[in-house]
């Protein structure tokens, strides 16, 4: 180069919420850190630029110790001093719902911008691999740059570090790859001896690594770190030394835009990016803490495609929005999906705050989904003066006629569904009990006596409504009536118009009546030693794994929309690593699977449970199919992954940081193509398969008892995380009963994921129903209270909009500033498809920006690719 380099130094802190400490732990340490950071800015004025991480989570949680010091931070803030946001959390991408990813934005784009700035630079320092989307994403937050450290093949980048990151749709952020990671100048220091040795090669092979630019980015900070107080006077001792270079204190902001205004550059990646070369990915960190990661996804789904539109409903109808409590909810779950925190890769007494965050998360939204759901059938029961009823929830802005559970509470055992007008739903009761009406306690004159209650009967039921788009329909409770009941039978087969089930001789065969096809042995599970860590699996040198043989048959029941067969698995397991590496086997693990097809379903149910009493080891159930790659879901598309990453041939010759074995994340489902046929999975909250030589491999649970180990099969050298002290964390080895569930689904047509998105929301539960009721007051925890009646009367049938085009919903919520609705549509295929949006309550359709911003177009007839946000707004608007 003919000019000197620029050397933008960065000083920061990154700040891990939880990990091996905890959050409490943490949050005492970034009272004493910001205390000074704030007192050296304001003493300092050659201190420039400080970057505060990207999380506006703990800007708030400093500011609920220091309120005093709001002032003196928003001002540091406001004049770029100290740079926040565009986080609220850095949410480890690849493992929550991509809407997760969106919201965690929105709020902290707009908190960073209250305090005076939010920092526009798309910041990923450490989360292990960045989803497909986020380029998008950032781009509708009003963000044109990125910086991130992990998911980079050295080939892509061997010229310059900066590059167009694209996502499928075509949109695309300029980003920077920090290729020593986040810390390269965190021990900064004005020695001839520290620049020699230690600074001097790092710039050195920077340099040659940027042949488009002289600008280059030296991150200095690292994990929890305090200020370093001498970094102006380094940066000029480094001036004076340094007859090549010219340093400068600054930030990612002012990096980016003078880096990318110094050179046009070239190179563009396309995607995910999950390689794990220079920097660790722990690609099978997703299968680590299954236990968490089920409950958030349990989670997320109760708040996006139930809280949020029943939310929406009600408010269309004058029931106030719970919006502070939404606030809440989703504050807990940015916290649960910070990058250590969701991977579940930290201390037990960590895991334990991540799990009753999620408790306590999950119990905000059945208590707010139990009270709008009461209120409404209140107010249904006024106008239509029928007090034996129940409303069928629909939210999504199609009408469904699908099979939907109910709870019902009857005095008679006999108990049918009619619909408003008295037609008789086809149902099927799958399980009935008769519950103890318990004593009541009268106050008499003479005193207090017990009462006896009369007993009733709880039944559940899957019956077919056919309930209008984003609404409700009024569903009537008839006793005395006798409906079908699933029943035990002695038969060895199930089936529905698309599939039967077979159990032959201890095997699984699945006939698919579409296709012709016939599935012999369906699947099989296999169980391997781990001898990995928190972070990542690691085969047992000398481990040979277990397969399980032939399966029990248990159980087949049978009903007019229902049906079920359930089987039984045994397999011989060591205890632990020691009798793997004896090769006993002292332990039974017995599976329990439960097969359900119901009527009009593409999908054939499945369910594990078992009890695990076993240590160090890896499951995974193995689907019968031949392909040389996979579809898997990711944000608004379906990505392609071949069975093969070539890189595995010379990984550790290349030094990578860790083998890139071809397991692979999933946000919902997976899907193996074969030439002439496919086999698909959708999950819930399981997150990782691998794609073997005959079959597709969807990993259950790891249960592992370390926070880190040396020396990894897969991952050579240090341990991850902390690595100077073995951390046992007990909990991670899951001894307890655990559950897992999905559906499968054949097809001999080539993959199209519009087909899989319609089948991924017809498996998740965009429906509910609510019996108004007196019976029973624990079904949910608030029956039993007081709660006041907003509106006093309903109509027995609403709907709020209609969508027609082939389009799926990402979220249906209340505008941020409280004017409309929004509802966020996605198109998976590569082709435009025509939206329209009809409602006689929102009759203003304006597309918006993810951060909920007007761009341009309007209308209610819309071209939708990838996802389009849209505002409604009343007529009145």
């Amino acid at each position: 180069m003919n000019r000197k380099s620029k050397v933008h130094v960065v000083p920061h802190s990154h700040w891990d919420r939880e990990w091996y400490f905890t959050i409490e732990d943490s949050n005492v340490i970034l009272v004493e850190n910001l205390d000074r950071l704030i007192d050296v800015m304001e003493r300092d004025s050659a201190y420039t630029s400080y970057v505060f991480d990207a999380q506006v989570s703990v800007v708030q949680d400093y500011l609920a110790i220091r309120p005093e010091n709001q002032d003196r931070l928003q001002a540091l803030i406001d004049a770029r001093r100290i740079m926040i946001g565009p986080w609220y959390t850095q949410t480890d991408t690849l493992l929550v719902n991509t809407e997760s990813v969106i919201r965690n934005l929105l709020y902290g784009t707009r908190m960073a911008k209250e305090l005076g700035h939010s920092m526009q630079v798309g910041y990923l320092p450490d989360i292990f691999g960045q989803n497909a989307y986020l380029p998008s994403i950032f781009q509708q937050f009003g963000m044109q740059h990125s910086v991130l450290q992990r998911g980079v093949y050295t080939e892509q980048v061997e010229n310059d570090l900066n590059f167009w990151w694209t996502s499928p749709d075509g949109s695309s952020v300029k980003t920077n790859y920090m290729y020593f990671g986040y810390g390269p100048g965190k021990f900064l220091e004005p020695s001839a001896s520290y620049f020699e040795q230690r600074l001097n090669p790092i710039l050195e092979t920077l340099e040659g690594m940027n042949e488009s630019t002289d600008q280059l980015l030296l991150p200095a900070g690292g994990d929890q770190v305090l200020v370093r107080e001498h970094f102006p006077a380094t940066v000029e001792w480094l001036n004076k030394h340094d007859d090549n270079r010219e340093y400068v204190l600054s930030n990612y902001e002012k990096f980016m835009r003078e880096a990318w205004e110094s050179a046009a550059f070239k190179n563009t990646i396309h995607g995910e990016l999950i390689a794990g070369q220079k920097s660790r990915i722990h690609s099978t960190i997703r299968s680590h803490r299954i236990d968490l990661k089920q409950h958030n996804y349990r989670v997320e789904n109760k708040m996006l495609h139930r809280l949020e539109p029943l939310a929406s409903i009600a408010a269309s109808l004058g029931i106030k929005y719970p919006r502070k409590w939404m606030d809440n909810v989703w504050k807990q779950l940015f916290d649960v999906h910070a990058h250590d925190s969701i991977g579940g890769c930290n201390s037990d007494d960590t895991n334990r705050n991540i799990e009753m965050r999620l408790t306590r998360a999950e119990r905000i939204i059945d208590g707010l989904m139990n009270i709008l759901k009461k209120q409404l059938a209140r107010a249904v029961s006024a106008q239509t003066g029928c007090r034996e009823i129940a409303l069928a929830f629909n939210y999504l802005p199609r009408r469904q006629k699908s099979l939907m559970p109910f709870v019902v509470f009857t005095k008679s055992e006999q108990v049918a569904l009619t619909d408003r007008a008295g037609n008789g739903l086809a149902a099927t009761i799958t399980k009935q009990d008769y519950i103890s009406g318990g004593k009541q306690i009268v106050v008499t004159a003479e005193g207090e006596r017990q009462v006896e209650v009369p007993g009733y009967y709880r039944t559940e039921l899957l019956a077919e409504v056919d309930t209008p788009p984003l609404g409700y329909t009024t569903v009537k409770v008839v006793e005395g009536k006798q409906t079908d009941v699933r029943e035990s039978v002695k038969a060895a087969s199930i089936q529905n118009q698309r599939y039967t089930v077979k159990w032959i001789e201890g095997q699984l065969v699945v006939a698919d009546h579409v296709t012709g096809q016939t599935i012999h042995s369906l699947m099989r599970f296999e169980d391997a030693g781990d001898h990995g860590d928190s972070y990542d699996y690691s085969p047992l040198e000398g481990d040979t794994p277990t397969y399980s043989a032939e399966c029990e048959l248990v159980e087949v029941t049978r009903g007019e929309v229902s049906e079920t067969l359930r089987v039984r698995h045994r397999l011989n397991l060591p205890a632990d690593l020691e009798e793997r590496t004896l090769h006993r086997a002292s332990r039974e693990l017995i599976i329990h699977t439960e097969f359900e097809l119901r009527s009009g379903e593409e999908f054939i149910r499945i369910e594990h449970s078992l009890h695990n009493n076993a240590y160090d080891h890896r499951l995974r159930v193995l689907f019968r199919q031949k392909a040389d790659h996979t579809w898997a879901d990711q944000g608004y598309t379906a990505l392609r992954r071949e069975k093969v990453n070539p890189h595995m041939q010379n990984w550790k010759e290349n030094g990578f940081a860790e083998a890139p074995v071809s397991i692979y994340p999933l946000e919902n489902y997976v899907v193996a193509e074969g030439d002439d046929s496919q086999l698909g999975l959708i999950t819930e909250g399981i997150k990782e398969y691998e794609l073997l030589e005959e079959e597709l491999a969807l990993t259950l649970f790891r249960s592992v008892g370390l926070l880190g180990r040396d020396d990894l099969a897969w991952r050579p050298g240090r341990a991850s995380g902390i690595n100077n002290k073995a951390v046992a964390t007990p909990d991670a080895q899951l001894q307890k009963q655990l559950t897992f569930r999905y559906a499968v689904h054949t097809s001999n047509e080539k993959f199209q994921p519009g087909q899989w998105s319609a089948l991924t929301e017809r498996y998740i539960a965009h429906t509910a129903a609510y019996h108004l009721q007196e019976l029973n007051t624990f079904e949910e925890r608030l029956e039993r209270f007081d709660l006041p009646q907003p509106i006093q009367t309903a109509p027995s049938q609403f709907s709020v909009l209609e969508v027609t085009g082939l389009a799926f919903v990402s979220c249906t919520k209340l505008t941020e500033d409280g004017e409309g609705l929004i509802i966020r549509l996605f198109n998976p295929s590569a082709k435009e498809v025509a939206v329209t949006v009809d409602s006689t309550l929102y009759q203003h359709v304006k597309p918006v920006s993810l951060a909920e911003e007007p761009v341009e177009g309007g209308g209610n007839t819309i071209e939708a690719k990838a996802y389009k946000t849209l505002k409604l707004l009343c007529a009145k608007e």
